[in-house]
């Protein structure tokens, strides 16, 4: 026995180095993963809740990456850091066509637009005679272009009593009358300008919120692009954690416009939980705006709902949420109106977003939406574009209308 102990003794020693050492050595290889570059006082520590990456800005001068497919999955929370971008090709970063420009190209995009409503109502009001039957015809065109009941009643009535006493047939005055009708109708005094004014010590927070298809991700990013054109620190926060691909989706727009991107690499994570991480890092890194994209709720499920008004709660315990954009579908018409209410119910909807208004879309469905829950439509969506996102405007949308 006394023989054996010598061999066995170094033996074990070894096994015993080697113990200490692999986990060591795995601790290195994780941390060299994570931080791939070098950090600065700026950087936000690791946040609690896994899964959750905190990307650092992108590089300007980088183009996106992608990761290896042999890439190690993390157990941590990482913060991402661009490699060193030396040698590579300068990619600036994008900023958007002036407001001017994208108001022309909304004059354009609702060309299409102008038979069912603009020039229909005008070919009807300049006839040589104005009798019940006309009256009707232009009753109907209004419902056909989804005004609505009421709005479309009250617009009649102002013509039916204007047109009686002016007695004009002449095309253009009767013009001027619809067009001064309409714009009441869809009413110059809201206050359409978006809450994103930093507070003294935390970021303006917005949530995106919307059915799925109505191209809530899209609109958080063209968003983004135009807020980053407006010198403001933008975080973006990629809540949708169940429709694939939307995190990866947002941090590319996130890449193209030079902002970083709060997200989860777990497929099903919780929304809150990367809402909450997302407000968090805004705070942390002393942003101006933090946007949290939101996944797709069926109006009509009640469990979905309730997740909904859970975010908003989650994000809550950190900052206030100043805004609370309700995407919709213009073409999708009053069942477009019906998801309004329902998301209006969960979560205070502070302004609308009406995407698709390219020409298919009917129009009437801004005033509808307006006088049937007080909150304006801030923003439009004319197209797939980058540059196709602009700030509603009452008296330039009813001009493209009537033009």
């Amino acid at each position: 026995m006394n023989d054996i102990l010598p061999i066995i003794l170094p033996i074990l020693a070894v096994l015993v180095v080697i113990g200490v050492l692999i986990p060591v050595l795995m601790k290195t290889r994780k941390n060299a993963k994570t931080y791939s570059g070098t950090r600065d006082a700026n950087d936000p520590v690791q946040a609690p809740g896994a899964g959750t990456l905190v990307e650092d800005r992108p590089a300007a001068a980088a183009p996106a990456r992608t990761a290896p497919d042999d890439a190690v999955e993390l157990e941590e929370p990482t913060v991402e850091v661009p490699d060193d971008a030396a040698g590579l090709e300068t990619v600036p970063v994008e900023t958007p066509l002036p407001v001017a420009g994208r108001l022309a190209r909304l004059r354009e995009r609702l060309v299409k637009s102008n038979n069912v409503l603009g020039k229909g109502l005008l070919a009807l009001l300049s006839a040589d005679k104005i009798d019940e039957n006309v009256w009707d015809e232009v009753e109907e065109t209004l419902l056909l272009a989804d005004l609505g009941t009421e709005p479309t009643m009250q617009l009649v009535d102002a013509l039916r009593e204007r047109v009686k006493v002016i007695g004009t047939r002449d095309p253009e005055h009767v013009k001027a009358l619809l067009r001064e009708e309409l714009i009441k109708l869809v009413d110059p005094t809201m206050d359409r300008s978006l809450n994103i004014e930093r507070h003294a010590d935390k970021p303006a927070v917005m949530m995106v919120v919307g059915v799925n298809g109505v191209g809530k991700t899209t609109t958080v990013g063209k968003l983004a692009r135009v807020l980053v054109a407006e010198d403001k620190d933008v975080l973006l926060g990629a809540a949708d954690t169940f429709r694939a691909a939307a995190a990866e989706q947002l941090a590319t727009w996130g890449q193209r416009v030079g902002v970083p991107t709060v997200k989860s690499d777990i497929d099903g994570a919780d929304p809150a939980s990367v809402a909450y991480e997302a407000v968090k890092a805004g705070i942390d890194q002393e942003v101006d705006v933090v946007m949290i994209d939101t996944a797709g709720r069926l109006q009509n499920k009640v469990g979905l709902m309730d997740e909904l008004s859970k975010v908003k709660r989650v994000i809550e315990k950190l900052a206030e949420v100043d805004e609370v954009l309700l995407v919709l579908d213009a073409t999708t018409g009053q069942n477009g109106l019906n998801q309004a209410r329902v998301f209006s119910e969960v979560v205070n909807i502070t302004g609308i977003v009406l995407t698709k208004l390219d020409g298919t879309a009917k129009g009437g469905i801004v005033v509808a939406i307006q006088k049937s829950l007080g909150v304006p439509v801030k923003l439009i969506g004319l197209g797939e574009g980058a540059d196709d996102l602009a700030p509603f405007d009452a008296e330039g949308f009813v001009d493209a209308l009537l033009n």
